[in-house]
């Protein structure tokens, strides 16, 4: 199975890759994981150049209707702002708009939910960081786990969350139309998984890694 998802190496990325490989051996199926830029391998996804997504909210089979969703959640994922100025009144989305914005491009939730403002999308989390560290933005918006763990090996940047989570949200593996013949067996797989507890075991291993 050829999954594609973000350009970027990241914890959530890693997660759903480790329970999805465990997965589809379980039923005797190897998986490859091809990175590209967010938007391209939703569209790659979509087209069927690949064979699904490696993981996606739900709702984004209304615009990307070649997909559909394997009902188990793999990880969860927190929007949060990181700026350099830790006073920042970062109080929900309206309170961004004063703001110059970065985020990766391609992330749906964040291009929705800030359409109209001054945004800066970016290929890759570390090259939104770096706009903001040489103040060509303000906010960094960004999985809170993932931007953590960029910001580990930047440890005099002073770049920080602030504010409360703008959001959270379960996110999911998706399949392509010629493979809809699979998705009862992948999601009795995933549900396998959760029953034996070792969903559990990789995403506690990967924040693990990620948070210490």
């Amino acid at each position: 199975m050829r999954i594609s998802t973000l350009l970027e190496p990241e914890p959530v990325a890693e997660m759903a890759e480790r329970i999805l490989r465990q997965a589809y051996r379980r039923l005797g199926y190897d998986l490859q994981v091809e990175r590209m830029p967010a938007e391209r391998s939703l569209v790659s996804a979509n087209a069927g150049e690949t064979d699904g997504e490696l993981y996606r909210r739900a709702g984004i089979e209304q615009t990307y209707p070649h997909l559909h969703r394997v009902p188990v959640a793999l990880a969860s994922y927190e929007i949060v702002a990181f700026a350099r100025d830790q006073r920042l009144p970062v109080q929900g989305w309206d309170s961004l708009r004063p703001y110059r914005l970065g985020f990766v491009k391609g992330i749906k939730v964040l291009e929705e939910m800030t359409a109209g403002m001054q945004v800066e999308p970016v290929a890759k989390l570390q090259q939104a960081f770096a706009k903001l560290e040489r103040g060509r933005c303000d906010i960094v918006l960004a999985n809170r786990i993932t931007g953590l763990a960029l910001l580990r090996g930047q440890p005099k940047s002073g770049i920080a969350v602030v504010g409360a989570p703008l959001t959270a949200f379960p996110v999911f593996h998706y399949l392509h139309d010629r493979h809809l013949a699979l998705l009862a067996a992948v999601t009795g797989s995933l549900q396998e998984m959760e029953r034996d507890h070792s969903l559990a075991r990789i995403q506690e291993a990967v924040r693990a890694e990620f948070e210490h």
